[in-house]
């Protein structure tokens, strides 16, 4: 039905209608798997999980989403074959199920990248004994943990300080990217817990810290982290993207909110614009869960900051429902983003997004009304492919069909087809974009016949997103009388 309405769309209404949609944009959710918040219904069989995920992902790339960020490991445990940690308990373990490479490939059938969202520091909930005599009992947690393992308000955390925790993060990607054909490692939690700045890691800072200030060796231990899961992912592929979601106000901005108690780099030590200037990030999704004041300033601040990588602010729906926002105060950060160029936009979390919580839904599928190609990641690698050959376009069935050869055969390619009713087809316009991510050789959808044509052509796109020329294109009258 999707493809139908698109056709009608570009019957009725001109292209220009849809001059003012980017071509391209990230446009991404997260996926949360821990509890079973948005996927998938707990006690239910691996076929049922399944169909619900279908479900969802059809949804989203309904609405044109391009992006799924997919919960893949929380509070140490995995939704995917590990030999490392153990299987979540929050999915089906029947008939060998491995969530992730489901997800993966769902997700690429239907044009959506997919990448793995590891939580990083926080582990399980820290088990309690109890001591004393009588009525008189103490609870302590229990310390049946590894050294790097402390204790943060009755739950485990890695204590980033370590070098045991740098190994077990470095080894956990590597497994992913090893094993699966991900587009991206996603961190979340990346960071130390609270806006105290407090942290139980002194006697780590006594044997790492070298006299070095405890709130600069803090953050240097997560940029050392950061550096060495970038360098090891790249070694294995290079085009898999790495991100991160820091918190939403990256520094205190003095003209704005001089008594900033919850910013990354001063309260939690997390200093994303040094790795996107080190050459350690591809993009960040800060968690933007704010409004006006200390969203607009902030987020004109992460781009000046972003040393020309994607910044793609998280847009905190789920506050419409705990903290009664209106839904204006979305829609207004949506329109701001893209007036502002700002390279897209994702949204936590996926379940308030297709519950539709206050038309959410209804104002991205307005605002997202044509497909959304994603940004070139030029910094890693800038040679276009050739274009696709053999273009073909014919009618058979009541469906348009369209086919062509791949420019190279020996690499992995996704396409573009593009529709416009003059030869000399723009592909920066949105509007143009007929369906994209495409990882097949052909395309076929209903069509109307009418008194009516355009011009179809396709592009190639690499792993970093960079976009051949089109095809020569081809024209097809849509009206009986020609056919």
């Amino acid at each position: 039905m999707k493809l139908l309405r698109l056709i009608l769309i570009f019957i009725i209404f001109p292209s220009l209608l849809f001059a003012q949609i980017p071509a391209t944009e990230v446009r991404a959710v997260w996926l949360t798997t821990n509890w079973g918040l948005d996927w998938p219904a707990q006690g239910t069989s691996v076929q049922s999980q399944k169909e619900q995920l279908c479900r969802i992902l059809d949804q989203l790339q309904e609405a044109n989403f391009n992006t799924v960020l997919f919960q893949t490991r929380a509070q140490g445990r995995v939704f995917y074959k590990s030999k490392i940690e153990p299987l979540s308990p929050f999915f089906n373990h029947g008939n060998n199920f491995d969530p992730l490479a489901f997800a993966v490939e769902e997700c690429h059938k239907r044009g959506i990248e997919c990448h793995a969202w590891v939580i990083a520091f926080p582990m399980e909930k820290a088990t309690v004994k109890y001591t004393g005599k009588g009525k008189r009992k103490k609870s302590t947690v229990v310390q049946d943990k590894p050294s790097y393992y402390k204790s943060v308000g009755n739950t485990w955390y890695l204590d980033p300080g370590r070098p045991e925790t740098r190994n077990l993060i470095v080894s956990l990607v590597k497994e992913i990217v090893s094993n699966y054909d991900v587009d991206g490692i996603h961190f979340d939690y990346i960071r130390y817990p609270s806006n105290t700045r407090k942290f139980p890691d002194e006697d780590t800072y006594q044997k790492y810290g070298n006299g070095q200030n405890i709130y600069d060796w803090r953050r240097d231990n997560i940029n050392t982290l950061i550096s060495e899961t970038y360098d090891a992912i790249k070694s294995i592929k290079k085009w898999v993207q790495v991100s991160s979601s820091p918190l939403g106000r990256y520094k205190v901005l003095p003209d704005v909110s001089p008594n900033d108690g919850w910013t990354a780099y001063e309260t939690v030590f997390q200093d994303a614009g040094y790795w996107m200037k080190n050459d350690k990030h591809d993009l960040v999704f800060p968690m933007m869960y704010y409004r006006e004041h200390n969203f607009y300033p902030f987020l004109d601040d992460w781009v000046s900051n972003s040393n020309g990588r994607i910044v793609v602010p998280g847009l905190g729906v789920y506050q419409m429902d705990e903290q009664s926002w209106p839904l204006q105060d979305i829609t207004d950060q949506m329109k701001y983003i893209r007036d502002k160029n700002v390279k897209g936009a994702a949204y936590f979390r996926t379940g308030n997004i297709l519950s539709n919580l206050k038309g959410v839904m209804d104002s991205i599928r307005a605002y997202y009304a044509t497909p959304a190609k994603l940004p070139p990641l030029t910094w890693l690698n800038n040679v276009a492919p050739n274009s696709p050959v053999n273009l073909q376009v014919y009618k058979d069935n009541h469906h348009l069909n369209i086919k062509w050869d791949a420019p190279d055969e020996e690499e992995d390619f996704t396409y573009t087809i593009y529709a416009s009713p003059i030869e000399s087809v723009d592909t920066d316009k949105g509007g143009n974009i007929l369906v994209t991510g495409l990882r097949t050789n052909s395309y076929s959808f209903p069509v109307r016949d009418g008194e009516f044509g355009y011009y179809y052509t396709v592009t190639a796109s690499d792993r970093y997103h960079n976009e051949s020329v089109i095809a020569f294109p081809a024209f097809f009258s849509h009206s009986l009388n020609e056919q």
